[in-house]
């Protein structure tokens, strides 16, 4: 039985990456004023940044209509497909994950589509779908691909350093992380993404010290999987990994740019850190 996966833009899969495991991906749109850039089809993540500070107006995002998933599961059953599974940016976040949710039951039937909701973003996000691919790769059915990814939604986490507030408010993203709005500007804010919504976690004084408190937050969790960097153009990346050098090899980091959806929220220069916490 063959079991395809799908995601939305979110995940900051790289187009080759997902080509290359079969994954589909259904874009998220990004607006500058007037124009409005489908993710990763007319806007790359280095697009983004260099439109990013150039334009005195912040992007902002919008999910895909319930059609966009409809022809990814259509197209996937034309393929072949007996069952799909579709997993999602968190629905604390966005209407993507209720945009497929809509797809999925108005389908004509002849393939079975599961949605699941990570409850995560970005390489968090990524992971659990780049999981499901191997998965599939394997033979695993549908039902079994789900208690699988429920599981591994219980371990991931998503920590963020943030250089501004400025996009989380502009974007109604804060969540439980409004106490931010009364602090002293001094900080720099980081916020934990583990359970689907942006919570506040820590109120480092200065840069240096936001990278310590995101080595601090993978150190506490001990023997880490996958670990990513995630950055939004971030010029002080590479002090970011020589922190994390004292713990981890270069070769088990995956390191890479915080797409255009993320992007928007968090602002330029945001560091994370996604990873799958230990059993």
């Amino acid at each position: 039985m063959a079991v395809r996966i799908v995601t939305d833009s979110a995940s900051d899969i790289r187009p080759s990456t997902a080509a290359e495991a079969g994954i589909v991906v259904v874009p998220l749109s990004i607006r500058f004023g007037e124009h409005e850039y489908i993710d990763g089809v007319e806007l790359t993540p280095e697009q983004f940044y260099e439109k990013l500070a150039s334009n005195p107006e912040l992007p902002e995002t919008a999910a895909p209509a319930p059609g966009a998933f409809e022809a990814a599961f259509e197209e996937l059953t034309r393929e072949g497909a007996d069952e799909i599974v579709c997993i999602n940016l968190s629905s604390e976040l966005s209407a993507t994950m209720q945009s497929a949710l809509t797809a999925a039951k108005s389908g004509d039937g002849s393939a079975k589509v599961t949605v699941v909701d990570s409850l995560s973003i970005s390489a968090g996000l990524g992971t659990l779908v780049l999981e499901a691919a191997r998965a599939a790769a394997d033979g695993m059915p549908a039902t079994q691909m789900v208690h699988m990814l429920e599981a591994l939604r219980e371990r991931t986490r998503v920590y963020g350093a943030l250089d501004t507030l400025d996009h989380l408010k502009k974007g109604g993203r804060i969540g439980g992380a409004r106490a931010f709005l009364g602090s002293v500007l001094s900080i720099k804010p980081c916020i934990a993404i583990s359970s689907g919504a942006v919570v506040e976690a820590g109120k480092p004084r200065t840069r240096h010290k936001s990278m310590i408190w995101l080595r601090d937050r993978l150190r506490s969790d001990g023997d880490i999987e996958h670990l990513s960097v995630m950055h939004a153009d971030a010029s002080d990346i590479d002090e970011m990994l020589e922190v994390l050098s004292t713990d981890f090899s270069p070769d088990d980091i995956h390191v890479d740019l915080i797409g255009p959806v993320i992007g928007t929220h968090g602002g330029p220069g945001t560091l994370g850190v996604c990873y799958l916490a230990p059993h």
